[in-house]
């Protein structure tokens, strides 16, 4: 009985168990999923909840219900692998797993330890909130409801960091959610950013920077912030530029699981490097990386683990019979980017194609447009969370091609 172990019940890990289940005989596979968390969440969705456009129950579902039968699912920390015995220790029962194939799925996450003044015994301070966890996005929601204005700045700590959109998205929706309530007059938005402009590619950077600008959006850029000094209210960098707010909402350090690091898998923030297009271990010949936890040149996002997963299945069915892996992953990346006033901009990429003006996916029909605001753009976000739970995660076939085309663009 050969034996598939994945790490990671999240979108990535998800997909995996999902599309084996059908490919691999049962005969001779056994098929484990461990994750240490039993609840699945819309990571997309906690934009959202500062807003009140979301609650908590619109974002969670249990995991277990994402499992196909045919999978043993083990709710479990993991505490170490062991690539060199093929085995990987969990802390249930004290249990060694082994494997003949291991994907590693556990994604990225926020570390708010990592950058000194974000947390005073172990709790930010009232006017320091973070919307890339549930809680923190709930009690953002709770903040704002009676914040009366002031200088509100959105800042990043580090690259990469999940979802990479997001912050351009807050500030967005903050500049609508504020006209909405009657105060923008009163608030001052700041987007710090580590990056020299609004995004890393030029043109949706250039495109995005002069909606910041039309919408009265500073934007601090090359700002690499060492510390958060909340005595003074103030953002300050490794060069001593500082920012001051009277509300900080950070896109924390994201990084790796922490077994990564112990197992002697993962680069300095415990992300695994793997081929960029076969996402095999760089160190080991039957170990994968895919969705966050790989360190991969493209963005950290759902659309890339969808992507990813679909490349990596017809790969994976070949290599296990000894077969030269043919199918190459191109990068390729789609964001719904919310801009506010219930609109929205949508870009499509991968590693040497920059986004795009166009129509997406129906060349010149779309219904989607390529980096211009649509209302259309807009509603394919909301109706996105839909597709995730009953479509991607179940590793059904999505209407688009996991390659991206340069169909319907305007280069």
């Amino acid at each position: 009985m050969r034996k598939l172990l994945v790490l990671g019940a999240g979108t990535a890990g998800t997909m995996v168990v999902n599309k084996m289940v059908h490919h691999l005989d049962p005969n001779e596979w056994q098929i484990t999923i461990v994750d240490q968390d039993t609840i699945h969440y819309y990571q997309p969705g906690f934009l959202f909840i500062p807003f009140g456009m979301y609650g908590r129950n619109d974002v969670i579902k249990p995991k277990r219900d994402y499992i196909p039968g045919g999978v043993e699912m083990i709710v479990s920390e993991i505490e170490v692998i062991e690539p060199d015995n093929n085995r990987v220790k969990i802390a249930k029962g004290d249990r060694w797993l082994e494997y003949d194939y291991l994907v590693i799925a556990t994604g990225t996450h926020p570390r708010l330890d990592q950058t000194p003044g974000l947390l005073q015994d172990d709790k930010m301070p009232e006017n320091v909130h973070t919307f890339y966890t549930v809680d923190g996005a709930v009690n953002l929601a709770k903040y704002l409801r009676s914040w009366e204005g002031g200088r509100l700045v959105l800042n990043i700590m580090e690259m990469p960091f999940k979802c990479p959109v997001a912050p351009l998205e807050f500030i967005f929706l903050a500049d609508s959610y504020f006209t909405e309530q009657g105060i923008r007059d009163k608030v001052d938005l700041t987007f710090v950013t580590p990056l020299s402009g609004a995004f890393t590619k030029p043109i949706a950077s250039r495109a995005l920077g002069g909606m910041l600008e039309e919408k009265n959006i500073k934007i601090v850029s090359d700002f690499a912030p060492e510390r958060v000094d909340p005595d003074r209210n103030t953002l300050v960098s490794f060069d001593e530029q500082e920012v001051e707010y009277d509300l900080l909402v950070t896109v924390p350090t994201n990084m790796g699981a922490d077994f990564v690091a112990r197992s002697g898998l993962g680069d300095e923030l415990n992300h695994v490097p793997v081929d960029k297009e076969t996402f095999l271990s760089k160190k080991y010949d039957n170990v994968f990386a895919l969705g966050d936890a790989a360190a991969l040149p493209t963005s950290k996002a759902g659309s890339v683990a969808h992507f990813a997963v679909e490349t990596w299945t017809e790969n994976f069915l070949r290599y296990i019979d000894g077969l030269e892996m043919l199918e190459k992953f191109d990068g390729h990346a789609n964001c719904f980017i919310e801009s506010g006033f219930g609109k929205g901009l949508l870009i499509d990429f991968n590693y040497d194609t920059e986004p795009l003006p166009g129509k997406y996916p129906l060349p010149g029909v779309g219904p989607f447009s390529l980096l211009q605001e649509s209302e259309m753009n807009h509603w394919g976000k909301m109706m996105f969370r839909w597709l995730y739970w009953n479509v991607l995660l179940k590793g059904k076939e999505m209407p688009v091609t996991s390659y991206m085309t340069m169909a319907g663009k305007w280069s």
